[in-house]
């Protein structure tokens, strides 16, 4: 009995080893030594890799970004940047959404996207009508624009145009609608280096934009598709005659509801 004993102890080593070398094996396999696998990658296939991470980590900065602004105001945005360099200084003073005036609020969107509170992003309306006219109106949503003024640059461009397309959907899904009309609201452009609906109260009206009448609200409606080469405080009579059917429009949207998503 005591030598099968000491036979039994002594096995104990062998299995031991044998744990050990497979263990050894192991690590010897890509799967456990990744940086080792990476490194054996033709030098083609090397660069594809890193750049399908390089990727992901630009999509997941971005996915950040934009759930970011959805809580923070942005402090500048591109287009804001490359006007301060090229101007010197620009006029801007952000303002919650509650501090504008319910009518500018609804003029704006009348003149700019009557269907606001009932699209994901895109007015599949307004882009049909825009190609049956051949391309001679807009179609841009006030989600749209907002993406452009807020994440990216200026201009018509394939690439600004497929990463607005990409952004505008998940805009939609993280924001609120009053959230997105407020950051437009802030960034948009009124007169050359006049930026937001603040600036552009004062700049136009010497007033706050809570205390605007109807008529100045569609005014400064009505220069936004174009701010540097209209005027709300000196409007031709094509500015006025729009401005006038904005008025219209703001109490449209409000009779029928589809102001509803950003009335207090």
């Amino acid at each position: 009995m005591h030598e099968v004993h000491k036979g039994v102890m002594a096995s104990k080593p062998k299995k031991s080893t044998a744990r050990k070398s497979r263990r050894a094996q192991k690590a010897g396999r890509p799967g456990f030594a990744p940086v080792r696998w990476i490194a054996e990658l033709h030098p083609v296939r090397r660069i594809f890799h890193w750049l399908r991470r390089l990727a992901v980590f630009l999509v997941l900065l971005l996915l950040l970004w934009i759930a970011a602004y959805a809580v923070f105001d942005p402090p500048t945005t591109p287009y804001i940047l490359s006007e301060k360099a090229r101007l010197g200084e620009i006029d801007q003073e952000w303002v919650p959404l509650g501090e504008v005036a319910p009518v500018l609020r609804r003029s704006v969107v009348a003149a700019e996207d009557a269907n606001f509170c009932t699209h994901w992003g895109f007015d599949m309306g307004a882009i049909r009508a825009a190609i049956s006219d051949g391309g001679n109106r807009g179609a841009s949503t006030i989600t749209q624009q907002m993406v452009k003024n807020a994440f990216l640059w200026q201009g018509r461009s394939w690439p600004r145009k497929a990463l607005e397309a990409m952004i505008t959907p998940v805009v939609e899904l993280l924001w609120t609608k009053r959230r997105i009309l407020e950051v437009y609201l802030n960034v948009a452009e009124f007169d050359e280096g006049v930026f937001g609906i603040e600036a552009a109260a004062r700049h136009y009206f010497g007033s706050g934009p809570d205390a605007l009448s109807s008529s100045q609200a569609a005014l400064l409606a009505a220069i936004l598709p174009n701010p540097k080469l209209r005027s709300a405080s000196r409007p031709t009579l094509e500015i006025a005659t729009r401005a006038r059917r904005i008025q219209d429009g703001a109490a449209t949207i409000r009779k029928d509801g589809r102001s509803a998503c950003f009335e207090d």
